[in-house]
């Protein structure tokens, strides 16, 4: 068994989650080696110019936040998801962690797909108990607001039960982005962003 689901199936324990992400965390071990977890591929996608409000109260544009000239990587969450947030929520984690002394370098964006719940006040919460950084921002705001990044993004799935795990990931403004969908592990999410760095040299 590989040490990155060994790492998964302790998280998933310590975050309490559901029996649905168990079974997802299940299948991540189950097929580890054997058949691809995720699908990449590359995909021109337009920021759209929706206002977005932080973790910190803060009204912000959401494409500056994303067009800032770091290295981006996007996903979807919702705090009160029980399956698929919280392990993509941990790679994240994972990941900022193995940036050590870059971890400003790189931003991290995670987007609620139910803003009519995620308060800024619960987005602080739920970044707390990830230890997100200060390069990691959480972002909410109105329902049409998230939903129209939601559909900028080929994300969107009429309601937040149906969403599945999509990680977004772009080397600059104004290039293309590499759209990771599926149960994506830090390995996968690090080898994913040197191999973007890499169409910059």
């Amino acid at each position: 068994m590989q040490c990155s689901s060994i790492k998964y199936a302790l998280t998933l324990i310590a975050l309490g989650c559901a029996g649905e992400c168990l079974a997802a965390g299940a299948a991540e071990i189950e097929h580890a080696g054997k058949t691809p977890r995720t699908v990449v591929s590359m995909v021109n996608y337009t920021v759209p110019d929706v206002r977005m409000v932080t973790e910190s109260g803060k009204n912000v544009s959401l494409r500056q936040e994303l067009d800032d000239g770091r290295p981006v990587m996007v996903n979807f969450i919702f705090t009160t998801c029980a399956s698929t947030c919280p392990l993509s929520s941990e790679t994240f984690s994972i990941f900022q962690d193995r940036l050590a002394g870059q971890r400003s370098s790189v931003h991290l964006v995670s987007i609620s797909i139910d803003p009519e719940q995620d308060t800024p006040e619960r987005l602080r919460e739920y970044a707390k108990s990830f230890s997100a950084g200060p390069s990691w921002q959480y972002y909410t705001g109105t329902l049409e607001a998230s939903q129209t990044a939601q559909r900028a993004f080929g994300v969107y799935r009429g309601d937040k039960m149906g969403h599945t795990p999509v990680t977004l990931l772009r080397a600059a403004p104004g290039k293309a982005w590499r759209r990771i969908d599926g149960f994506v592990t830090p390995e996968d999410l690090m080898r994913e962003y040197k191999a973007a760095l890499k169409t910059q040299e």
